[in-house]
């Protein structure tokens, strides 16, 4: 990366193109390094501008990669926007290097641990809550109203319990539920209910005329009915409000409670114990993305991924539209030609359900993104996959699938922010790293979520939403191994209940919200 005079951002030797690092963007007419470049008009924070003279239809180059081709001449100093720039062909995926690159010699991360709480399963827990698992959308007011009522009556005798919450969704009823594409929001609430903060405690609360049964959540599990009486199963996993052993709402309620408060007492038990990096399951995210979020804050969470992956531990990255255009630096990463192939089978899905919605790979990005200065989903997708680090691939997972193998993972998921962090839940993740550049208070109350800034006009504007300012290392005061160090023991603090993430000091959290490619009746 270079930095020229601190005032605009070259990645890599072969780009035709800078982006702009003053806050209050350049003045038509400045003058920037020594070469003699002035800017022929005014140029926001984040924006591109041309290092050289770009013919007609020439490659518009960035992280040494061509992320478009020029509608039109554009000379030397002139701002780079999307309009000027013509969005190039998908990398096809027929002939992609398979397995090609050699792992890196790196150490072990050895030494490293947090304070987590363990599972029966093995897993490891950075929190400790009580999940409420719905079955079908028409029970989440209930669940809600019980939710607080838990909260209020019962949570303060249960100190060691730091939560609960109901996993409310949209899915259950009116949905083809036998169309093969109906496994995936199917096998998502399953795994959702498995995630290591909940502590194997599943608690489902159902209808009971929904196609999505209480008893397919649990498939693997025993299912232990609540009914309303003197004998009621002390281990009930299961209430379904339309049995007839309930008279009122009232009753439901009551049901509830009880059943909870069963759980409450056997998540009350745990406690944090010393636990290896090895037991970290990360997701990394990003959302509100910026022309920055591939040269500080992504680049930052890379080198904590191969932090994290060194010491053992596990690390996703996400959102295939956002790695579609960048497929070809990923194969050649991964382990053996079948991981290899895995990708390119997640990649040609994608396209064909994109197709089939008759949409495209053009649909991102956002408005947002554009206005922090990415021109397409090509330059989006090349600063994107920066989280993902250096590390071998070790594995590809399917939406709503669970982790399988410590390292780095590709999970397949939609770049939607709260799609993509659903699935990462579901796929067992117990922290996320969410990076932004033009802001979010997303957050989700099952697992901490630690945001990190791309920029620090940003980073100091949200200076209480905001975990970790990495727009340090455009402006020179930090380099990108300094905030990925940081970020690191920042995880290492958080998941031990040390430090905790803003989203839930604030306590600010988003719904969850399925995938769900097939159809609705």
């Amino acid at each position: 990366m270079t930095n020229v005079e601190s005032k605009i951002i070259k990645v890599h030797p072969d780009d035709n193109v800078a982006i702009v690092v003053e806050a209050e963007g350049i003045a038509e007419g400045q003058v920037l390094g020594t070469g003699g470049l002035v800017a022929k008009g005014r140029i926001p924070q984040g924006h591109k501008l041309a290092l050289t003279d770009i013919a007609d239809n020439a490659p518009i180059i960035r992280y040494g990669e061509i992320i478009g081709h020029a509608l039109a001449a554009i000379a030397r100093g002139e701002h780079v926007d999307e309009s000027k720039v013509r969005l190039p062909t998908a990398p096809a995926l027929e002939e992609l290097p398979l397995a090609t690159r050699p792992a890196p010699d790196v150490e072990p991360l050895e030494g490293y641990t947090f304070e987590g709480f363990r599972n029966p399963d093995g897993s490891v827990g950075t929190k400790n809550v009580l999940g409420i698992t719905t079955s079908v959308q028409c029970v989440a007011g209930t669940v809600d109203y019980v939710v607080e009522r838990i909260k209020r009556e019962l949570l303060p005798r249960y100190p060691y319990v730091d939560d609960v919450v109901g996993l409310n969704h949209s899915y259950g009823c009116g949905v083809a539920i036998n169309a093969p594409a109906a496994i995936i929001p199917i096998r998502t609430l399953k795994n959702i209910a498995l995630n290591p903060n909940f502590g194997n405690e599943v608690m489902v609360i159902g209808l009971g005329c929904e196609k999505l049964q209480p008893s397919t959540l649990l498939d693997d599990q025993p299912v232990k009915i609540y009914q309303n009486t003197e004998a009621a199963d002390p281990d009930a996993n299961v209430l379904s409000l339309q049995d007839e052993s309930f008279q009122g709402f009232g009753e439901m309620v009551e049901g509830i409670l009880a059943m909870a408060e069963r759980h409450l007492e056997r998540l009350n038990r745990r406690r944090r114990e010393t636990c290896p990096a090895s037991e970290l399951s990360i997701g990394m995210q990003c959302g509100g993305s910026d022309a920055f979020s591939g040269v500080t804050a992504n680049p930052a969470v890379g080198f904590a991924t191969d932090l994290i992956v060194r010491a053992g531990g596990s690390v996703m990255f996400s959102e295939v539209t956002e790695v579609r255009d960048a497929i070809h630096l990923l194969t050649p990463r991964a382990i053996n030609q079948d991981v290899g192939r895995a990708l390119i089978e997640q990649m040609a899905w994608y396209d064909d359900y994109l197709a089939q919605g008759q949409a495209d790979r053009s649909a991102n990005p956002s408005p947002g993104n554009k206005r922090g200065g990415l021109s397409n989903v090509v330059e989006k997708a090349l600063g994107s996959i920066i989280k993902s680090g250096n590390s071998p691939i070790a594995d590809v997972i399917g939406p709503g699938e669970r982790l399988r193998r410590k390292g780095l993972t590709f999970a397949a998921t939609p770049a939607s922010d709260f799609i993509c962090g659903t699935l990462q839940l579901a796929a067992g993740m117990n922290l996320q790293v969410f990076t932004t550049g033009r802001g979010t208070p997303y957050g989700l109350s099952m697992v901490p979520v630690l945001k990190v800034s791309t920029n620090s006009r940003l980073g100091q504007r949200w200076h209480d939403i905001i975990d970790l300012d990495a727009g340090r290392i455009a402006t020179g005061e930090a380099s990108i191994e300094e905030v990925g160090w940081e970020l690191f023991h920042l995880i290492l603090d958080v998941a031990s209940g040390r430090k905790q993430a803003a989203a839930d000091r604030l306590g600010i959290h988003n719904d969850l919200v399925l995938f769900n490619p097939a159809p609705v009746t």
